[in-house]
């Protein structure tokens, strides 16, 4: 398991800064979720922190190297991503494409051996992908080809996981299976999440993210109030605790109707006013 300190982050492309002095810590084994409106930032800092794109300034420190300066095979042996969805499978099975997951650990075409395969028929089984192993990747539904994504995240042995947006276009059964799944992992999560709800239930802490700045850091139940979710949503919201769970529920109100010039009522039919 890794620790992963952000320190004074910040990336701008093309004159626009995205990330303004971000810092964010997930200690080893915490599974610590990055949430905020659209455009606030989130999958850029994900981006920064698994590598693919390079901040402007600060650093990025996996138990205390600076990533920045790892090779790419190194970056990959301490963290595994898990994205949306995967491009670039070209027909590939899910056997082959969790199979990817082990190239970091590789030369340059080397082939799998017995201790690969090991690896791999055990990341199968542990997301419960085992029965798809030699179905196309491009003909599995959401829900599996995540599984197998996460699968492939295993197989690189990584301390940290980056997962952008793990639940999107998941039902609710699966989205709940894929984040017990994460939580369970014997890793450091680091989850971009929209469901605040599913974020108050499988997080152990929250940074929240505005404009490109933390507006709110700490554990869920601290972080997510009715007046934070006013000034960084704009939405009217109702916050208790779950009664199974004890974690923050939110029931969000109706949005009010917009305002707009009076209209003149109807004419009174006693004066013709």
């Amino acid at each position: 398991m890794t620790e992963l300190v952000v320190e004074a982050l910040r990336y701008e492309t093309d004159g626009h800064t995205l990330l303004h002095r971000v810092d964010l810590t997930a200690l080893p084994g915490e599974t610590v979720g990055v949430v905020g409106p659209n455009g606030s930032g989130k999958t850029t800092l994900l981006r920064c922190v698994y590598g693919t794109l390079r901040p402007t300034s600060g650093r990025v420190l996996l138990d205390g190297a600076d990533a920045g300066a790892l090779t790419v095979k190194e970056r990959a042996r301490r963290t595994a991503v898990v994205p949306q969805d995967a491009s670039g499978t070209f027909g590939l099975t899910v056997r082959e494409v969790v199979a990817m997951g082990r190239s970091p650990h590789k030369r340059f075409w080397e082939q799998d051996g017995p201790q690969d395969a090991h690896r791999i028929a055990e990341a199968l089984e542990t997301v419960g992908a085992a029965r798809l192993a030699a179905r196309r990747f491009d003909e599995l539904s959401g829900g599996e080809r995540q599984r197998a994504l996460v699968a492939r995240a295993l197989v690189q042995e990584p301390g940290l996981l980056a997962l952008d947006e793990p639940t999107n276009h998941l039902d609710i059964r699966h989205q709940l299976e894929i984040l017990t799944l994460v939580r369970g992992l014997p890793a450091t999560s680091l989850l971009v999440l929209h469901d605040l709800n599913l974020a108050a239930a499988f997080c152990d802490r929250l940074y929240v993210l505005r404009g490109g700045r933390v507006t709110a850091s700490g554990p869920p139940a601290e972080v997510l109030t009715e007046e934070l979710l006013a000034e960084v949503y704009g939405v009217r919201a109702r916050i208790g605790v779950h009664p199974d769970t004890g974690a923050p529920h939110i029931v969000y109100l109706p949005l009010g109707p917009a305002p707009g010039p009076t209209r003149p009522g109807p004419p009174d039919i006693r004066t013709g006013a």
